[in-house]
C-alpha cells in the first residue's frame, strides 16, 4: 500500500473515531442504545454542518506541526533541540486555543506557535482534560495522572518516523519520544507507558502492509517490557494487552470485552479497548469504530486511537466516503498527512507553514 494513503489513514480515521465518540462520551450505555438503536450511534451527530472533533484531534494536529517545525528548524539552520521541546513549546499554543479568543497577538511573548493557530475553528473548547489544562499551565506535568490524554493526541510520532525522515532515531528512541510526549502533562507510568506503546504499534503498520494488528500489538508488549521493565506498572500493562489481544479473538460480545477491559478514561484501558475492536474488526474499520465508541467510557479517545490504528493498516483508501464529508478539519489533516510523509521541502508553502506559521490553508 502506498504510505501516503496510510498517513492520511492514520490522521483522518484518528478523527472519524473522535468525532463520532464525541457525541456520546458522556452518555451511559442506556442512553446511547436509547437514543440511537441496537447497534448505536453509527452516522455523524452534525453541528453546523460539521462532524465536531474533540481536544484529542485538536493535540494530534499540534503534535503533528511541532515535528515539522522541528525536522525544519534542523534542515535550515543544522542544529535543532529535542523534539520533545518542540512538542512541548507547541502543546503551549493549543493551550492558548483554549484559554484565548482568535487571533493571539503574535507580538505578545512569540505566541504564534504552530500554523493551524491561524485557522479561528481551532479555537474552541472541546472537552479538553483538566490534567492537559492544569499541566501546560503550570509547566509542570500531573505526577500521579495517568488519565488517556497522553496517548490519544501521538500517532503522527509513528507515522513520521516510518518513513525513515530522520534515520539517526532508533525504533527505541522513537517509542521512548512517545513516552516524553506524553509525560509532558500525564507523570505516572500507565499515563505514558500506552503513549509509547501506541507509537510502537503505528510505526510497524506504516512500515509494512505485512504485520497484523494482533501481531504490532505484542510486538509493542515486548517493547515494553525493555524500556520500561524497571517500572512497578508494567506487569499492569502488559496483562490488560494480553486480556485485549485474548479476548478480539473470542466469542464474547463486543460491549461485553469492553466491560472487562475498563472505561477508557485512563490511557491503558483506551489503548486495550482500542486494539481489542481494532483487532477483533481489522478489516471493517465501520465495525470497529462503532464498537469503539459505543460504550460507557471515553468514547471519544478510544475512537480516536482505534481509528489511529486502523487507519495505519488500511489507508485512507478504505474509509467510507459517509465518515470523510462533513468531518471537521479534513482537508487540514489530509495536508499534515501528507506534510509528515514529505519531511522537509524547500518551497514557499512549507516555509510559510513551518518558518513564518503565516499559512492559511
Amino acid at each position: 500500500m502506498d504510505k501516503k494513503d496510510k498517513f492520511r489513514g492514520c490522521l483522518i480515521c484518528g478523527a472519524v473515531g473522535d468525532a463520532l465518540g464525541y457525541a456520546v462520551e458522556f452518555m451511559s450505555e442506556e442512553t446511547i442504545f436509547a437514543k440511537y438503536g441496537a447497534d448505536g450511534i453509527s452516522e455523524y451527530e452534525l453541528d453546523g454542518g460539521l462532524a465536531r472533533i474533540s481536544d484529542d484531534t485538536q493535540m494530534t494536529m499540534f503534535t503533528s506541526t511541532a515535528l515539522l517545525d522541528g525536522i525544519t528548524r534542523g534542515k535550515l539552520r543544522g542544529i535543532m533541540v529535542s523534539f520533545e521541546s518542540y512538542i512541548a513549546y507547541e502543546y503551549r499554543g493549543w493551550y492558548l486555543t483554549q484559554t484565548r479568543k482568535f487571533p493571539v497577538d503574535i507580538s505578545e511573548n512569540y505566541a504564534q506557535y504552530s500554523w493551524i493557530m491561524n485557522i479561528p475553528e481551532i479555537f474552541a473548547r472541546r472537552a479538553p482534560g483538566n490534567t492537559c489544562l492544569s499541566a501546560l499551565e503550570s509547566g509542570t506535568p500531573v505526577a500521579d495522572s495517568k488519565g488517556c490524554g497522553g496517548v490519544m493526541r501521538v500517532a503522527p510520532i509513528g507515522l513520521f518516523f516510518a518513513n525513515g525522515n530522520y534515520p539517526q532515531m532508533k525504533q527505541s528512541e522513537i517509542d521512548l519520544l512517545g513516552a516524553h510526549t506524553a509525560s509532558i502533562t500525564h507523570g505516572h507510568p500507565l499515563g505514558y507507558i500506552p503513549a509509547a506503546a501506541l507509537v510502537h504499534i503505528i510505526s510497524l503498520l506504516a512500515k509494512s502492509d505485512n504485520i497484523s494488528v494482533l501481531d504490532a500489538l505484542a510486538d509493542s508488549v515486548v517493547r515494553m517490557r525493555k524500556l520500561f521493565g524497571d517500572s512497578e506498572h508494567i506487569e499492569t500493562f502488559h496483562r490488560l494487552m494480553e486480556k485485549a489481544g485474548s479476548l478480539a479473538l473470542s466469542s464474547i460480545s463486543n460491549l461485553d470485552a469492553i466491560h472487562q477491559l475498563g472505561e477508557g478514561w485512563v490511557a491503558e484501558e483506551t489503548l486495550a479497548i482500542a486494539a481489542f475492536c481494532a483487532i477483533r474488526h481489522e478489516n471493517d474499520f465501520e465495525s470497529a469504530i462503532r464498537a469503539a465508541v459505543n460504550h460507557n467510557g471515553d468514547s471519544d479517545s478510544t475512537g480516536a486511537v482505534c481509528g489511529n490504528i486502523l487507519g495505519a493498516r488500511l489507508g485512507y483508501g478504505k474509509i467510507s466516503r459517509k465518515f470523510t464529508e462533513n468531518l471537521e478539519f479534513h482537508d487540514v489533516l489530509l495536508e499534515l498527512a501528507d506534510d509528515l510523509l514529505s519531511d522537509y521541502q524547500d518551497d514557499p508553502v512549507w516555509d510559510k507553514k513551518y518558518v513564518l506559521r503565516t499559512y492559511h490553508q
